[in-house]
């Protein structure tokens, strides 16, 4: 079994290595090479089949074609300009994110045998504009530049799953919080800020209201989603191969009231609030309350408890005091 992560250099992407690492196999066979290939080459983690780092810009179309000159028998794509970067570049998003999919579909089309291709959508898809809460036939009409290339991903996924190109999953994914690290680019980014940078004793702004909603999950179970997802059994998706992960609805003081209870009153008083337009409209855009009848029914992952998500974190990815 050959597995290769587009996007390998992100949290999600590194999260889902380490997964793979740990379980040693996937479609019940024996991982052999597993690669990970990103925009700069990813960071070589041990294991006990080859592991290799790749630097891949998914819009230059000789690279694609090159790293998929190999025969991979699973391909997970989960990179993508985010979307407040997506918004502001218009270009750049439409460069890595419409062409670097078509690129990246076009290679797998060449290939056999027919690789299975996970490619990571996004909730962005979708749009408030439509009667909640969202089902998985819900006709997506995306409200951003970056939901809106993420749509046409989906489409196109279907459409070469059909001809018979590859045998694509599209899963659409929750806000995945709490990420590690710093505040990236995404709008959805500061849900990760207001749990991560006070815990670890920083300051951080809060730029939607408190009743803002938000569809997420924790990052151990969409990891865990993404292996079963390769796992399916393409019979069982039928001809439409896009579906959302399950995830939670919740709102941002409900988050708050989490962090509270996990980490105390000095801890939330390390969060203040400011409204920042932009991002407000962005976040206001999506929806937040999903029906997941796809996933449910093959038996995929969701997370009950927020507060559980919190401590996942503080237990597994927290910076250590004084890092």
């Amino acid at each position: 079994m050959r597995v290769l992560i587009i996007g390998g250099g992100g949290f999600v992407g590194h999260k889902l290595a380490l997964r793979l690492i740990e379980r040693g196999t996937l479609r019940g066979e024996d991982i052999t090479h597993l690669a990970l290939a990103d925009i700069g080459a990813p960071k070589a983690i041990e294991a006990d089949f080859a592991v290799t780092a790749h630097a891949l810009d998914i819009a230059d179309r000789e690279a694609v074609d090159a790293i998929l000159e190999e025969d991979w028998d699973v391909i997970y794509h989960l990179a993508a300009v985010v979307s407040a970067q997506a918004e502001e570049d218009f270009v750049a998003g439409m460069r890595t994110n419409f062409f670097g999919t078509f690129n990246i579909l076009e290679a797998c089309r060449m290939r056999v045998p027919t690789p299975v291709v996970v490619y990571a959508s996004s909730v962005a898809s979708f749009s408030t504009d439509v009667p909640q809460p969202i089902l998985d036939w819900t006709a997506t009409t995306p409200q951003t530049s970056y939901g809106t290339q993420k749509a046409v991903g989906e489409l196109l996924l279907n459409d070469y799953s059909r001809r018979g190109f590859i045998d694509g999953r599209g899963v659409r994914l929750p806000t995945v919080v709490v990420r590690p690290g710093k505040p990236n680019a995404a709008a959805s980014s500061f849900f990760s800020s207001i749990i991560r940078e006070p815990l670890q004793g920083e300051p951080v702004m809060c730029p939607v209201a408190t009743d803002q909603e938000v569809w997420l999950a924790s990052p151990r179970v969409t990891v865990e989603n993404l292996v079963k997802v390769a796992e399916i059994d393409s019979a069982d998706l039928g001809g439409i191969r896009n579906f959302s992960l399950p995830g939670m609805t919740i709102t941002v003081q409900g988050m708050l009231d989490a962090l509270k209870a996990v980490g105390g009153e000095n801890v939330l008083g390390l969060v203040d609030h400011e409204i920042d337009p932009t991002i407000e409209k962005i976040v206001q855009g999506w929806s937040s309350r999903l029906e997941t009848d796809v996933a449910d029914k093959l038996g995929l992952d969701r997370d009950e408890d927020f507060e559980r998500i919190v401590r996942d974190f503080m237990e597994t990815d927290m910076r250590p005091a004084g890092a």
